[in-house]
Formats: structure tokens, sequence, C-alpha cells
């Protein structure tokens, strides 16, 4: 897609839709980015991000200027909450949105969903798969997956990414809030900056109506991948857990083939050796 004359929306502007939203302007798009409150407009005025306060719902969507869904390419960048109900709740913000995107006219859409819509059964997860999440974050992904590419005003494409990895989200922290033992399993990970530039190369190779996988290519175990964390980090050393642990490795080959991609960190080994060197 050419940027001359191009406007694209992101709903949901936070650790990855800023970021994203200026890398977007750099490559001569102008960009609209959505927050819940007027008190986030001047992070995003200092970016050169257009800002709105929009408020996704399960009853209703809250916005002060309907100009936000005037653009060529709408970004949902809105992850399900960590609540309880996530499953019913979250399906209905994006019934609540559709509506909008229709009346707009917006025509492509890029949703943002997660690698938790597979289940864990030991598999290589492909996006053709048939899905039985295990659990209500992926079950809530997969409708909202489903009620978006069923529209036939616009096409979608779904980005299932790995666990978001890079900036201020050093892995090793990850062991300080939890107290569980390692499990013996492979890691689906995927870094911030191949994030950003899978998402704009979609946009450059106009790819819609797909379901790409999107996470680093190498899979290491995640004893060895939390263990490095810690060793660099200077935290104590990782427990392993004894129990046989269920686990997918997810398969980016169709992403990779299609938009003819080189992973910026193939593994995230890579990004360890990146953050933590001196």
């Amino acid at each position: 897609m050419d940027a001359e004359n191009k406007s694209i929306s992101i709903l949901g502007c936070g650790w990855l839709g800023v970021p994203l939203a200026k890398h977007l302007i750099q490559k001569g798009f102008s960009v609209k980015g959505s927050v819940t409150s007027d008190e986030k407009f001047g992070l995003l005025t200092d970016a050169r991000i257009e800002p709105f306060r929009v408020l996704v719902s399960d009853t209703e969507v809250i916005m002060d200027d309907p100009e936000f869904f005037n653009a060529n390419v709408l970004i949902i960048s809105i992850p399900p909450k960590r609540i309880e109900t996530i499953d019913q709740v979250f399906p209905s913000q994006i019934r609540r949105l559709i509506p909008f995107i229709q009346k707009s006219g917006i025509q492509k859409v890029i949703f943002i969903s997660s690698t938790s819509v597979y289940p864990e059964k030991n598999q290589l997860a492909r996006e053709d798969d048939f899905l039985v999440p295990d659990k209500a974050n992926g079950r809530a992904l997969l409708e909202a997956e489903e009620l978006l590419t069923e529209q036939a005003e616009f096409k979608t494409t779904i980005i299932r990414f790995g666990g978001l990895i890079g900036v201020d989200r050093n892995p090793a922290r990850f062991l300080q809030r939890s107290t569980k033992p390692i499990e013996d399993a492979p890691v689906n990970l995927i870094h911030q900056d191949d994030c950003i530039e899978i998402i704009s190369s979609i946009i450059n190779h106009e790819l819609w109506g797909e379901t790409l996988n999107a996470c680093c290519p190498e899979h290491p175990m995640k004893k060895d991948f939390y263990g490095k964390a810690a060793l660099q980090s200077g935290y104590s050393a990782i427990v392993v857990s004894e129990q046989n642990a269920r686990f997918k490795i997810v398969d980016s080959s169709k992403l990779i083939g299609l938009l003819d991609y080189q992973f910026i960190y193939p593994s995230p080994m890579d990004y360890l050796d990146a953050l933590f060197q001196t």
C-alpha cells in the first residue's frame, strides 16, 4: 500500500500500538490512535499520532469524534482483560465495534489475536487447525476472530502473536512474579520489533483476509530460555517442574512464505543476547 494519502487508525495505543504508530508515521502514513482517557492525549500528540478517546465495552462504544473511523486501515489492538467472564465480555465488545466499522466504510482490518487460541495438546499448531481453546482468553479471541472474518463489508487479517517480549519486558521479571516451577516445554514468543515489522509488511503487501501465526521460528525450552534470562539478570537459579508439561509449537511458516519475511529475532535467545550485551 502506498503511504501517500493513506490513513491508519489504531484502536488501542498501548505497549504495541504506540511504537507501531511511530513506525508507520516514519513510513509516511498518517496515523490516528485511540486511548481510553483524555489524560493520555499528550503521549500520542508528542509522537505525532492524532489522538482520539474511544472506549469499547460489552454494552457500548463511547467516543468523542467518529472521525477516528475515517481511515483506510483499522488495526484492532485491544487485548482481552483478565477477568473470569472474558469469554463472554470480549466477543460482546467486538460485536459493539463492528457496526462502527461497517458504517465508516473501512474495508481493511487487522486484528491482533494470540496463540492462546491453540490448546496445548503436544502438537504443531497451524492456522487451519480445528480449534477448541482450553482457556477462556483463547475462547474469547477465537470468537472475536470469527465475528470479524465473517463480515462481508470488510476484510480482516488475523495475526496470532505469541508471547510478547522486548523493550521493558525482561523475561526474568516473569520469574519474580511467579512462584511456580518452570515447565519443561518449548516457548512461543515474539519480539515487539518483529510484531511491528510484520504488521507493516501486511499493509505493504495488501495481504487481507488471511489468518497468520506470528512467533519466532525457533522454540527453545522454557528451562533454557528463562534459565538464561535469570542468570544474565543476576537472579537465583530457576526451579524446573518434574511433571510432564503439555505444550504446543506454533508454526509461522505460512507468514514467512506469504510475506517473504525474515525475523529480526529468529530465536528468543537472540533477544536475550541483545538485551544483556555490554
